[in-house]
């Protein structure tokens, strides 16, 4: 099984780049503390790591 990510929102994208703002929003992310989980997959990693300084990112706990 693979592991998931729970990724929170912690700053705003309002006066980000365009790219950073679609970032988010692919993710899911629409609200400030609002949180998703995804697969650990390259793609989300990549996500996350062009928009790491409004996000918070942390294992989430399996059931």
């Amino acid at each position: 099984m693979a592991k998931k990510l729970r990724i929170t929102l912690v700053n705003s994208p309002i006066g980000r780049p365009d790219p950073q703002r679609v970032t988010v929003r692919s993710l899911g992310l629409s609200k400030l503390h609002q949180s998703v989980e995804h697969e650990d997959t390259p793609q989300i990693r990549g996500m996350i790591n062009k928009i790491s300084h409004l996000v918070k990112v942390e294992e989430a706990q399996e059931v």
